[in-house]
C-alpha cells in the first residue's frame, strides 16, 4: 500500500471548505491510502474548527497543523515534517483556493509511475468574475502550467498542484525557505535546490485543479507587483555565488530586456493583451535588475493593515483518525 499525504497550507480563507470538499471526491486508484494535513498559518488557529466539521464526515483521516507566523514556508515546512513523521511515500501539495476534479489524484500518480520523477506538476485552471478584464481571461493570465524548455525539460516547479517523492534522494531533506516565506518565491528557490540535486519534474496534464480569482488579484497592479517579485527571486537564484562584476553585466542584461518590453508595450496601445503582456514582462526584468543591484525583496503574501508580526510560536497538531476504506 503506497501512502500519500495531501498538503494544503491555509490562511484566513473560507474558500478552504470547498478545497477540502473536492478531496472528499476523490478516485483513488488501488494501492494508494491517502491522508490530509492542513497547515493554518495564521497567529490564531483560526481554521482548526472549519477542519474539525470536515473531519467527522471525511473519507480520509485528517490532521490540523497550526504553523502560526504568516509565513508560508512555515506552514510548508510543517506539512513536509508532519508527512515525514507519519511515513508518507509522497505528498500532493494543493491551495486553499484551489478545488480538484475526481481524477486529480490518479493522474498525478500515473504521471508519476509513467516519468519517474521525483516531483510530478500538474495545471491549475482560474476562472475569473464576470466584472473581470477582458485581456485578463482571454490571455488565461492566472492559469498556472509549467515553462517547457527547448530540449523537452521542464524549467521550475510551483506547489499550488505538484506530487512530491519524499523518499527521493533529490527531495529528502529539502525544506522551503523562511526569508522567502512573505515575499513568495519560496517554491521556486525549493525545486531549484531539486533540480541542482538531480531531481527530475515530470508533467501530469490530466491532473486539474481550478482556482477562483479574487478581485483584489484581478487587477492589473498586483500581476506587475507580483511578476517583479518573481524577477528578485529569478536574481537572487541566477547570482548565486557570483561577484560584482558579474551582477552588474546581468543586471544590464536584465535593464535592456525591460527597456525593450517597454517599447513593445508603447507600440500596442490599441490591443490590450499584447500591451499589457509587455508589461508584464518588463516587470518581471525590471525586477531582476533591482535585486541584482541590491533592492530589498517585496512582501505580497499574508499582508493586512496594521501587521505587526508576531513572535515566533511552536506548531502545534490536531489529529482526526478515520479509516479510509
Amino acid at each position: 500500500m503506497t501512502r500519500i499525504a495531501i498538503g494544503v497550507c491555509t490562511f484566513r480563507r473560507p474558500g478552504l471548505a470547498e478545497t477540502l470538499a473536492s478531496l472528499s471526491a476523490l478516485d483513488w486508484p488501488e494501492g494508494l491510502r491517502g491522508e490530509i494535513i492542513v497547515a493554518d498559518n495564521d497567529e490564531t488557529p483560526s481554521a482548526e474548527a472549519l477542519v474539525a466539521r470536515y473531519a467527522e464526515t471525511a473519507p480520509l483521516p485528517v490532521q490540523y497543523i497550526h504553523a502560526p507566523a504568516r509565513n508560508i514556508s512555515v506552514a510548508r515546512n510543517a506539512v513536509l515534517e508532519a508527512a515525514a513523521e507519519r511515513d508518507m511515500a509522497l505528498l500532493a501539495f494543493l491551495d486553499d483556493d484551489e478545488t480538484v476534479a475526481p481524477n486529480w489524484i490518479a493522474a498525478l500518480w500515473a504521471a508519476r509511475l509513467q516519468t519517474g520523477a521525483e516531483a510530478v506538476l500538474g495545471p491549475v485552471r482560474a476562472h475569473h468574475a464576470p466584472d473581470a478584464p477582458g485581456w485578463m481571461r482571454e490571455g488565461a493570465i492566472h492559469d498556472t502550467r509549467p515553462v517547457f524548455l527547448p530540449g523537452g525539460g521542464i524549467k521550475s516547479g510551483y506547489t499550488c498542484n505538484v506530487l512530491l517523492d519524499l523518499a527521493a534522494p533529490a527531495v529528502a531533506g529539502l525544506r522551503f525557505d523562511p526569508a522567502r516565506g512573505r515575499s513568495g518565491g519560496e517554491d521556486t528557490a525549493f525545486f531549484e535546490a531539486m533540480l541542482r540535486q538531480g531531481g527530475r519534474l515530470g508533467y501530469a496534464a490530466e491532473a486539474w485543479a481550478s482556482e477562483t480569482v479574487p478581485a483584489d488579484r484581478a487587477r492589473l497592479s498586483w500581476l506587475l507587483k507580483r511578476r517583479f517579485r518573481m524577477g528578485q527571486t529569478h536574481a537572487s537564484l541566477i547570482a548565486e555565488g557570483t561577484g560584482y562584476a558579474r551582477r552588474l553585466k546581468l543586471a544590464g542584461i536584465a535593464l535592456a530586456k525591460a527597456v525593450f518590453c517597454g517599447f513593445s508595450a508603447l507600440s500596442r496601445p490599441f490591443n490590450p493583451l499584447l500591451r499589457n503582456t509587455s508589461l508584464l514582462r518588463g516587470a518581471l526584468h525590471t525586477g531582476t535588475m533591482a535585486a541584482l543591484l541590491g533592492a530589498r525583496s517585496i512582501s505580497i503574501y499574508g499582508q493586512t493593515d496594521h501587521f505587526t508580526p508576531a513572535p515566533a510560536a511552536k506548531s502545534r497538531r490536531r489529529s482526526f483518525p478515520r479509516s479510509p476504506f
